[in-house]
C-alpha cells in the first residue's frame, strides 16, 4: 500500500463531469476553488492486500447482521435511545425481510496487520458516484494512455452491483420509486441522482423530489404532484425522519423506504460497543465502550447519530470525557500518514457483497466531508 504521484489526465475536469460527478471541485470560504477529487496522485495496493480488505468487510457485515437479528430478538433497544414507536417499526422491518441497499464501511489499515473497523455508514453512505464509475473511468483512461498501466485492476464492482441489489430488492419492475435528498447539497444531491441512475438502468421508472416535497395526505405520502409514494429511496437519515412532523405516520403508510427502517442500528455508533462486547478480541474490531474507563490509552470519542467527523474528539490518557450528547468511547486506531496525509479506507458493500474500494485523505487526523477523494489501483 503506497500512495502514489501519477499524471493528470488531460481536461480531466470534463471527464469527471461527463460521469456526472459536478462536486469535484469545492469552494473555499474565500472562493478559492479547492479540489475534492485528487488527480495527480492514487493509492496502490498488492492482490493481497486487496483480498484482506475484501475478506474483512465482508465478515465485518455479516457480523453486523447477526448483531441486528440479536438485538431485535431481544428488543436490547436501550443503548440506541430508540422510542417504542421507532423500535416496533425497526422490529417490522427485520421481520418482514425488507432488504438493505448500500454501505459503506470505515477502516484504518496501513497494508499490514487486520484492517480495524472505525464505524459503518449503513444508512446514508456518500463518496458512491467517485468510488465508482468516477475512479473507473480513471483507471480505464490510464490503461490506455500510460505504459504499462494496463496491467493495474481496482476494487470496484459497485455500478454492476448496484444494478443487480435493484432488481433483487423491488422485483419485477413496475410502478415507479422516488428518489430524494437535501437537493441543495451538491455530493447528496450527486449521490441520489447516480442511485437513481442505477435504479432506471434496473429498468425501473423514477421520479426525484427534495425532502420538503414530501407530503401527507391523511392516509399516504404524495409527492408534490399527488402521486402516492409507494417505494422512496431517502438519502436521509432515519433519526431525522422520525422525529419529521410527518414522522408519526411512518408506521401506517404503506411506503417501503431504502434504506429500511432497521438499518438505524447499523448507523448507531452504538452497534461498535455492542459488536465488542459481543465479540471481544476480534482482529478486525477496536476496544469500544459506552464507558471511558474500561478503555485503557489514547480513545476517541465519537457522538452516535452524527457523521462526517462532527463531534469526534480524541482523548490522551487521563482525558476527561466530553459533556457531550450520546457517545461511545473507542480505542484509538490513528490512520497512516502517506505523503503527509491520514489515509482513510472505505470499502462498499452493495447488498450483503464486499464489492468496492474508495480512499480518503486530510492533512488532520479525523476525515471530514471535506477530506479529498483518491482514486485507487491494484496488482
Amino acid at each position: 500500500m503506497r500512495r502514489v504521484a501519477v499524471a493528470p489526465r488531460r481536461e480531466w475536469q470534463a471527464r469527471l463531469l461527463g460521469n456526472g460527478f459536478d462536486f469535484h471541485t469545492l469552494v473555499t470560504d474565500d472562493g478559492r476553488p479547492d479540489p475534492y477529487w485528487i488527480e495527480d496522485a492514487c493509492y496502490e495496493f498488492s492482490t493481497s492486500q486487496i483480498e484482506d480488505l475484501e475478506s474483512a468487510t465482508q465478515e465485518l457485515h455479516d457480523l453486523c447482521l447477526d448483531a441486528v437479528g440479536e438485538i431485535v430478538d431481544r428488543g436490547d433497544y436501550e443503548s440506541f435511545g430508540l422510542n417504542q414507536f421507532e423500535a416496533t417499526l425497526i422490529e417490522r422491518s427485520w421481520s418482514l425481510g425488507e432488504r438493505g441497499l448500500y454501505g459503506r464501511m470505515d477502516l484504518s489499515y496501513d497494508g499490514s496487520g487486520p484492517p480495524k473497523l472505525l464505524e459503518y455508514n449503513a444508512d446514508t453512505p456518500t463518496s458512491l458516484l467517485e468510488s465508482s464509475v468516477a475512479q473507473w473511468f480513471w483507471l480505464e483512461d490510464r490503461a490506455n494512455g500510460d505504459r504499462g498501466a494496463h496491467k493495474f485492476d481496482q476494487f470496484n464492482s459497485i455500478h454492476e452491483q448496484l444494478i443487480e441489489r435493484w432488481q433483487t430488492v423491488l422485483g419485477k419492475p413496475g410502478g415507479c420509486v422516488h428518489f430524494a435528498c437535501h437537493q441543495d447539497s451538491p455530493e447528496d444531491f450527486g449521490t441520489t441522482e447516480y442511485l437513481r441512475d442505477t435504479c432506471i438502468q434496473a429498468g425501473w421508472k423514477t421520479e426525484t423530489l427534495d425532502m420538503s416535497d414530501i407530503g401527507f395526505d391523511g392516509m399516504q405520502f404524495i409527492d408534490r404532484s399527488d402521486r402516492v409514494i409507494d417505494r422512496m429511496f431517502k438519502l436521509y437519515p432515519w433519526e431525522w425522519l422520525f422525529a419529521e412532523e410527518f414522522g408519526a405516520h411512518l408506521g401506517g403508510s404503506r411506503t417501503r423506504w431504502l434504506e429500511p427502517p432497521w438499518k438505524r442500528l447499523l448507523a448507531d455508533k452504538a452497534i461498535l460497543s455492542w459488536l465488542w462486547q459481543h465479540h471481544p478480541g476480534h482482529p478486525n474490531l477496536l476496544p469500544a465502550s459506552f464507558d471511558r474507563s474500561a478503555i485503557a490509552g489514547e480513545v476517541v470519542f465519537k457522538p452516535c447519530l452524527e457523521r462526517e467527523g462532527l463531534g469526534v474528539l480524541m482523548l490522551p490518557t487521563g482525558e476527561a470525557p466530553p459533556d457531550s450528547p450520546r457517545g461511545i468511547y473507542q480505542a484509538s486506531r490513528r490512520l497512516p500518514i502517506f505523503d503527509g496525509r491520514h489515509a482513510l479506507v472505505g470499502t462498499w458493500v452493495i447488498g450483503d457483497v464486499a464489492c468496492g474500494l474508495g480512499m480518503r485523505e486530510d492533512q488532520h487526523a479525523i476525515t471530514r466531508n471535506t477530506s479529498r477523494f483518491v482514486p485507487h489501483r491494484f496488482r
